[in-house]
């Protein structure tokens, strides 16, 4: 970073802008409405989507159309790449642009090292955890999964390495015990897109400096993978209801009950024990289902082309009879 006699007015300030989900949309909006200029918006291209696997714009793209932004959907940026015709078109209009900054959130590319070291300022990435706490692609999930009591969000001075760089910002905020990953996807992201403000308005400044990143207590929050919502019964009680959370929306926690695939969106923790996978209650209108240690009552349920209900009113008459498995054969 500059020294504060450089420090930009922010409505001289260009801004680019690399994004594709919900997550970056927000960051963008915020950028926007703080006044800044965002001469050039980087996504991904449109991919197909929903039920009907219409291709469709991300929501970056539709904000951006919205407001007449400039956009770029490369497939590539890598000039060594088996498509180095999109990198090399890229590259030109990334020079034309003349950036003094890019603020990265959730873009879905790697940015080489042409790109990180091209805007005046650097590349500036929105991370979703408190870093070197879950690098990678899924850091909100995990959280989650891994029982973390609080996580944030920290502002990130881009280089080669999977979300190394030196830490410019940090913001917190806790995991509270009702949170699920599409909550606190939310939470974050309007915490995301405020810092995200808050250090591009200390650009040029002393005060703005990227902190290395201790290289101590680190993790990885790895994809997640649609398998990975099978429901294990013969876990902990209390490990299948963070998963539960943590997957939801995507994929979805599912077992299988009476040759039904069920989706179980909320569960409670029940000091019950029985053997995995059995129902050992389903009395007025409940559908408690014993773990590896602990159990569960099932509190939202879905089936296979309905909506997400409550149990009562998914399941109706039709409870699983008391010690019947939850779970394929196989499961076990």
């Amino acid at each position: 970073m500059s020294n504060a006699d450089n420090k930009p007015l922010p409505s001289t300030l260009r801004v680019g802008f690399a994004g594709t989900p919900e997550f970056a949309k927000v960051a963008l909006l915020a950028l926007l409405q703080r006044g800044y200029a965002v001469p050039l918006v980087l996504t991904q291209p449109d991919r197909p989507a929903g039920r009907g696997l219409k291709v469709a714009p991300s929501p970056v793209k539709a904000l951006a159309l919205e407001h007449r932004l400039a956009l770029l959907q490369p497939r590539s940026l890598r000039l060594d790449g088996k498509i180095p015709q999109d990198a090399l078109a890229a590259q030109s209009v990334l020079q034309q642009a003349r950036l003094d900054v890019m603020v990265v959130a959730a873009y879905g590319l790697i940015l080489p090292q042409w790109l990180l070291s091209l805007p005046r300022w650097g590349c500036l990435n929105i991370h979703a955890s408190l870093l070197p706490r879950w690098r990678g692609a899924a850091p909100i999930q995990r959280a989650i999964e891994a029982g973390d009591a609080h996580t944030g969000i920290t502002m990130m001075q881009m280089d080669l390495g999977l979300d190394t760089g030196g830490m410019l910002r940090r913001v917190e905020t806790p995991i509270y015990a009702q949170d699920t990953a599409g909550s606190l996807h939310d939470r974050l992201a309007v915490l995301g897109a405020t810092l995200a403000c808050e250090v591009l308005d200390e650009l040029g400044s002393d005060h703005l400096q990227p902190v290395p990143q201790p290289e101590v207590n680190v993790t990885y929050a790895r994809k997640i993978e649609k398998a990975e919502g099978t429901i294990d019964w013969r876990l902990p009680a209390a490990v299948i209801e963070r998963r539960i959370r943590a997957f939801d929306p995507f994929p979805g926690a599912s077992t299988v009950c009476a040759g039904e695939l069920l989706k179980v969106w909320r569960a409670q923790y029940v000091s019950a024990a029985g053997p995995a996978g059995v129902v050992i209650d389903n009395a007025d209108g409940s559908v408690v289902v014993a773990c590896g240690d602990g159990a569960l009552r099932l509190l939202e349920l879905q089936r296979p082309s309905g909506k997400r209900l409550p149990t009562a009113l998914c399941l109706r008459s039709q409870w699983p009879a008391l010690g019947s498995l939850m779970g394929a054969a196989a499961d076990y």
